[in-house]
C-alpha cells in the first residue's frame, strides 16, 4: 500500500527546511560590492601646448585654491563618530470573570426533576487572565576613520562618496565600508568631514576569519532559532 501525497512528501519537505537551515553566510569579499568600489576619476582632455609660452595650463596651480574633495576621483577623510542608544518596554495586562446562574426553572408550579434531581438548573463560569511584558535595548558605538573616494558629482554640488577598508589582524580580517552624500560646504579645512554629517549613510563594519567564524551561530542552531521553526 503506497503512503498518501501529502505524506510521501513530508520528508522531502522536511529535508528542504533542514537543508535552509544548513545554509551558510556567504562571506564578504573586498570589492565584491560595487558601491564601495574604487572608482577611477575619468581622464581630461588635454589642452593644446603653447610651446612659445612660459604659462602653460596644465602646470597651473590656483593661488586661492584649496586641496579639498570636489571631482570625481578626488579622496576625503571620513571620521566616523557613530552612537546609537535605543530602548523599549511594553506591558500589557488583561483580566475578565463572568458567571452565568440559572435557577430550575418551574412548569405549571412544579418544578422539573428526575428522581428528585433538578434538569434544568444551570451554573456556569469563567475566568480568563493574560499577562505579557517586553523589554529591548540596544547600544552601539563606532569610532574611527575611513578615507573614501568621490564617485560622482550631483547637479547641486553635493558629493556621492563612497569606498572600503580592509585591515588583517592576526587570524582574521576586519573591514569598513561606507558610502553616502556629503556637502562641499561641510568639508573642514584639513579634507575631513564627520559621519554624522553624510547623508543617506551606509556604514558596514565586520570581520571574517577565525575570530568572525567562533563568534557565528553553528547551522543546526540557526535552524532552531529560524522562523520556519515551530515551537
Amino acid at each position: 500500500m503506497r503512503p498518501p501525497l501529502a505524506l510521501a512528501g513530508l520528508p522531502l519537505a522536511c529535508l528542504l527546511v533542514v537543508m535552509s537551515g544548513c545554509a551558510t553566510v556567504k562571506p564578504v569579499e573586498r570589492g565584491d560590492n560595487p558601491n564601495f568600489a574604487t572608482v577611477m576619476p575619468p581622464m581630461p582632455i588635454p589642452p593644446e601646448h603653447n610651446n612659445g609660452a612660459i604659462f602653460q595650463p596644465t602646470a597651473v596651480q590656483g593661488l586661492f585654491a584649496d586641496y579639498k574633495a570636489r571631482q570625481v576621483g578626488d579622496v576625503l577623510t571620513v571620521l566616523l563618530a557613530e552612537r546609537t542608544q535605543a530602548s523599549k518596554s511594553a506591558s500589557t495586562s488583561t483580566s475578565k470573570e463572568s458567571s452565568v446562574s440559572m435557577a430550575n426553572p418551574t412548569i405549571l408550579g412544579r418544578p422539573v426533576t428526575h428522581n428528585g434531581r433538578p434538569l434544568l438548573n444551570t451554573e456556569i463560569s469563567g475566568n480568563r487572565d493574560f499577562d505579557g511584558q517586553g523589554n529591548a535595548s540596544q547600544s552601539n558605538r563606532l569610532d574611527g576613520s575611513i578615507t573614501v573616494m568621490v564617485s560622482e558629482v550631483l547637479p547641486n554640488g553635493n558629493l556621492v562618496v563612497q569606498g572600503e577598508k580592509w585591515l588583517k589582524i592576526n587570524q582574521g580580517e576586519e573591514y569598513i565600508r561606507l558610502r553616502g552624500i556629503v556637502r562641499p560646504v561641510d568639508i573642514r579645512a584639513d579634507n575631513t568631514i564627520l559621519s554624522t554629517q553624510v547623508a543617506s549613510a551606509q556604514v558596514a563594519y565586520g570581520g571574517r576569519g577565525a575570530l568572525a567564524d567562533s563568534n557565528r551561530q553553528g547551522w543546526l542552531s540557526r535552524f532552531f532559532n529560524s522562523p520556519v521553526w515551530p515551537f
